[in-house]
C-alpha cells in the first residue's frame, strides 16, 4: 500500500495494529477521522488518554472498573458467596447481558496456554486462592471458553480448589467446543449458567 503522506502511513500503522484490523479498515479508519472537526478528534483521543491513565482493576474480581472496587462486587444485591470465574472483562460483560446470573466474578486474565507461553503465574490464580481462604464461598462456578486452553485452565483451577468446601461447577455445554463466550448468544449463555452441572474429578462433567 503506498502512502502520499508519512503521518498518514504511521497512522495507519498504528491502528492496523488493533485486534481484527486490517490495513484498508485502518486506513478507512484514519480517513474518517481526518474529516472529522477537532474537537471530534480531541474527545476521542483524550477519551483514550483518560481510559489508560485513570482505569482501575478492581481489587477482588479484577474486573475493569473506575474505583478500587467494582459496582458488581459493591452490590448489595449480588449474592458474594457465588464466585463465577472468568477470562476477561469481555465475559463478564457477556454474561451479565443474560441476566441469569446474581453472583459475583473473577477475572483470570486469561487462559492457560503454553503454546503462548502463558502459564498459571500469569494470571489471577492465586488471588482466587487467598479469596477462598479470606471469604465464605459456597460455590465457584469455572465460566471460561470451550477450547483447548479453556479446558486446561479448569482442570488446573480444579486441582488447586479441591481443598476447598465448596460445590465446583462448569458451565452446560450448550456451547459448541472451540466457542469464546463473548461470541455466544445471551439464550445459549444464559441456559448455561442457569443449568451449570458439577465438575467431576476425572474432569467429565456430571449430568
Amino acid at each position: 500500500m503506498n502512502f502520499s503522506s508519512r503521518l498518514l502511513e504511521q497512522a495507519v500503522d498504528e491502528f492496523g495494529r488493533l485486534p481484527g484490523v486490517g490495513k484498508k479498515t485502518a486506513l478507512r479508519l484514519v480517513l474518517h477521522l481526518l474529516k472529522q472537526p477537532d474537537a471530534e478528534v480531541n474527545r476521542f483521543t483524550g477519551a483514550l488518554t483518560q481510559l489508560k491513565e485513570q482505569i482501575k482493576y478492581c481489587k477482588f474480581c479484577f474486573n475493569i472498573s473506575d474505583q478500587e472496587c467494582c459496582e458488581i462486587c459493591a452490590s448489595a444485591k449480588r449474592d458474594q458467596h457465588t464466585i463465577c470465574v472468568v477470562e476477561d472483562t469481555r465475559d463478564v460483560m457477556a454474561i451479565e447481558n443474560t441476566n441469569q446470573y446474581q453472583g459475583v466474578y473473577h477475572v483470570l486474565g486469561g487462559l492457560i496456554s503454553p503454546m503462548d507461553g502463558v502459564g498459571p503465574a500469569d494470571l489471577k490464580i492465586e488471588a482466587l486462592v487467598d479469596r477462598l481462604r479470606n471469604t465464605e464461598v459456597k460455590e465457584v462456578i469455572l465460566a471460561l471458553s470451550a477450547t483447548m486452553e479453556g479446558d486446561t485452565t479448569i482442570f488446573y483451577l480444579y486441582r488447586k480448589l479441591k481443598e476447598f468446601s465448596i460445590e465446583i461447577s462448569t458451565i452446560a455445554r450448550g456451547i459448541a467446543f472451540g466457542g469464546e463466550l463473548e461470541y455466544v448468544d445471551e439464550v445459549t449463555l444464559g441456559r448455561s449458567i442457569a443449568t451449570r452441572v458439577p465438575y467431576a474429578r476425572d474432569g467429565i462433567q456430571q449430568g
